[in-house]
């Protein structure tokens, strides 16, 4: 079973989520603007994934910057609390699956994550190849 956490206006986050579904999976996805987050999902992600809520702060398109957060100095516990109100602050995509968590920045990353690679040749949403036409990872 896969989950990803999902923000479908993200070009990274649609291309991750058609990687995983190349492969053969149907994933859950949790649009978490939609669902928003609880303090509790956040510190389980980010502890399997080994981000601190600073390492997992969206920067850009994004209140940070607005919020203060991107001060040096600014606590944890602040930017996980608003990254609870502000859930667009969350970095994107972070998918889980029985081979770990991860969030998925650049699009590749997913490809650790996956039981079985998909068929090519796939890209990524720059337009670079990442698995070629015999199915073989690029790079």
């Amino acid at each position: 079973m896969i989950v990803i956490h999902h923000n479908p206006d993200c070009g990274t986050s649609r291309n991750v989520l058609a990687i995983i579904e190349a492969s053969g999976e149907k994933p859950v996805v949790i649009e978490y603007l939609k669902d928003g987050w609880t303090r509790a999902q956040l510190l389980g992600l980010f502890a399997a994934a080994g981000l601190s809520p600073r390492a997992a702060l969206r920067e850009t398109k994004s209140p940070a910057k607005e919020l203060g957060l991107l001060e040096p100095g600014v606590s944890d516990a602040a930017i996980l609390a608003a990254m609870l109100d502000h859930p667009v602050l969350v970095n994107r995509p972070i998918v889980c699956s029985p081979k770990g968590v991860r969030l998925c920045r650049p699009s590749e990353l997913v490809l650790d994550l996956l039981e079985r690679l998909p068929p090519g040749p796939l890209y990524k949403e720059s337009g670079e190849m990442i698995i070629d036409e015999k199915g073989k990872r690029i790079g």
